[in-house]
């Protein structure tokens, strides 16, 4: 039930959306209809499914890389306030470096068959909400807890492991969650500026170079339903990892 609220708008959408064109008599180079859109994405399917997996591949590898990372600095931030003074800035500066400005950059300094590139422009993009996220969940330690391990003699790691880590998986998870739409998005806009022509962002310019303006958006229909793939998967994950809190939401 509650996911028919957002269906039925949804639906209401794209009829408004099929008759606005239509009716409108709306150039296809300016919206085309979502009958052409779906037609397209029939025909192109194979084609969208293998665009969707060399993006997603670089999505994800982008994703993992940068969120290990983020999660790494932030425990070592929390633990050295030097770092965390130094480390906070430079995460800030990365999250405001323009894909648009870093891609063309990477892809320079690689092959034209390479990959890395996109990768490694997903991972800058997603270091930063995990870095930060995961920074402020392992300070935020209950002051009970924290007295109780020290009670114990418990090792910095042992408080890791046992208080801080498991705290900060809330945190962890929100970061994730931005994390996982913004890699997806970092992968597809960094296939504009060259390199392999496999991706959903050199199919949605090569189609939209062409005219073929139903066929670059049934390649975004599936650029959205691999972010919507991500931001799903990141969700089950986080249930998986803390079964408690979802009994607690419930």
């Amino acid at each position: 039930m509650k996911a028919l609220p957002p269906l039925v708008v949804g639906v209401v959408a794209i009829v408004a959306w099929q008759l606005t064109v239509t009716l409108g008599r709306i150039a296809p180079f300016i919206l085309p209809a979502p009958s052409a859109i779906w037609a397209e994405l029939v025909e192109q399917k194979r084609n969208v499914w293998e665009a969707a997996l060399a993006s997603g591949t670089n999505a994800l590898l982008g994703l993992v890389a940068g969120a290990l990372l983020g999660v790494l600095f932030a425990m070592a931030a929390s633990r050295f306030r030097p770092l965390a003074e130094v480390s906070i800035p430079f995460a800030a500066l990365l999250s405001a470096l323009p894909i648009i400005a870093l891609a063309p950059i990477l892809n320079n300094m690689f092959e034209a068959t390479s990959s890395i590139p996109r990768r490694v422009v997903a991972a800058i993009i997603v270091f930063f909400p995990v870095f930060l996220n995961t920074l402020r969940g392992l300070r935020e330690v209950d002051p009970i807890h924290r007295e109780l391990m020290h009670t114990y003699a418990a090792s910095g790691w042992t408080f890791a492991r046992k208080v801080r880590l498991p705290g900060a998986l809330p945190y962890v998870f929100t970061g994730l969650r931005q994390a996982s739409s913004l890699a997806v998005i970092a992968a597809i806009v960094a296939e504009y500026f060259g390199g392999l022509q496999d991706g959903l962002g050199s199919r949605i310019t090569s189609a939209a170079a062409f005219t073929a303006y139903p066929r670059a958006w049934a390649y975004v229909v599936g650029a959205c339903l691999l972010g919507l793939v991500f931001y799903l998967t990141t969700l089950l994950l986080e249930r998986l990892a803390m079964p408690w809190r979802t009994r607690l939401i419930a």
